[in-house]
């Protein structure tokens, strides 16, 4: 598609937005800041180039924006493959499929994620909190506004920090880098844009929930690990140290002999049941994250 020489950068932007439509907006986000600040700091040590010329130099080293966006589409089925590794063959039976998820990296991924919702989700509803606190409780005075920017900044950052341990935990592509700071805008347009930004407010719920969410995470977590491996073990190191990993008043608990099978059978299969459960709320919590973190923009 022959499209015209940008004269500007928001033209080349546009153009190279246009080009890579369709495509997730992490993968957008992440072009957009690597073009912008690439012809940013051109611009900056060509200084006596016309804006035209400029960019037709850099269309032709950097590349037009349709080859750009060729080029992070060819990058991207790269990442694809590293996020989301080519799925094994399905098993046959449905015991074969029930138990292979010991062998999927992506469950236990998202079993350490359910570990590490608890501390992450106390740090983001603390901050969140009391940064609102701070902001509005100062806001009459002249320090509150630079603090409420500084907090919603704060804020931005942190955005990321979660989007990369959401990628690498739970396998759904999130920004690599944030939206381009728009430096040649003045001051208060850019604090403007920073609170219209519903990508903000979108961080902010976001740490808000985290909070419960790791919670009952990392409550459910402990609890089927627990009821698992007690059911499953107990038996065994009963039998071999006389102690019970199940005590009820203070007393061992041991099921009849005849039904120790069977219980030690139930605790395998509620342990291979939660890592279907944990896969499956990674794949709703990188949903969620997705939605409040980047889509919300």
């Amino acid at each position: 598609m022959n499209r015209p020489t940008p004269r500007t950068i928001d033209e080349y932007l546009d153009q190279l937005r246009d080009a890579l439509r369709g495509e997730d907006l992490a993968l957008i986000q992440d072009a957009l800041y690597d073009a912008e600040d690439h012809l940013r700091s051109e611009f900056a040590e060509n200084p006596g180039v016309a804006p035209a010329e400029l960019l037709a130099r850099i269309a032709s080293s950097y590349g037009a924006p349709d080859e750009v966006a060729e080029i992070y589409r060819d990058k991207e089925v790269v990442v694809n493959r590293a996020l989301r590794p080519p799925r094994q063959p399905r098993p046959a039976s449905a015991l074969a499929r029930f138990f292979g998820v010991a062998v999927d990296p992506r469950a236990w991924a998202a079993m350490f994620y359910m570990l590490l919702a608890l501390p992450t989700g106390i740090f983001y509803f603390t901050w969140a909190v009391t940064g609102v606190s701070l902001s509005f409780g100062l806001m009459l005075l002249i320090i509150g506004l630079p603090l409420t920017v500084l907090f919603l900044a704060t804020v931005r950052a942190l955005s990321l920090v979660e989007g990369r341990i959401v990628e690498v935990m739970l396998g759904e592509r999130m920004p690599r880098r944030p939206t381009y700071p728009p430096r040649h805008q003045p001051l208060l347009e850019r604090v403007k844009q920073l609170f219209a930004d519903p990508r903000t407010w979108g961080t902010l719920f976001y740490m808000v929930i985290m909070l419960p969410l790791g919670i009952f995470y990392f409550t459910l977590l402990v609890t089927c690990v627990s009821v698992g491996l007690g059911l499953a073990l107990n038996p065994i190191v009963y039998l071999f140290s006389g102690i019970g990993l199940i005590n009820i008043n203070d007393d061992v608990w041991m099921a009849p002999l005849w039904l120790q099978p069977f219980q030690v059978l139930l605790g395998i299969v509620i342990l291979f049941a939660f890592m279907h459960l944990a896969r499956g709320i990674g794949k709703l919590q990188g949903a969620l994250a997705k939605q409040l973190l980047v889509h919300a923009g």
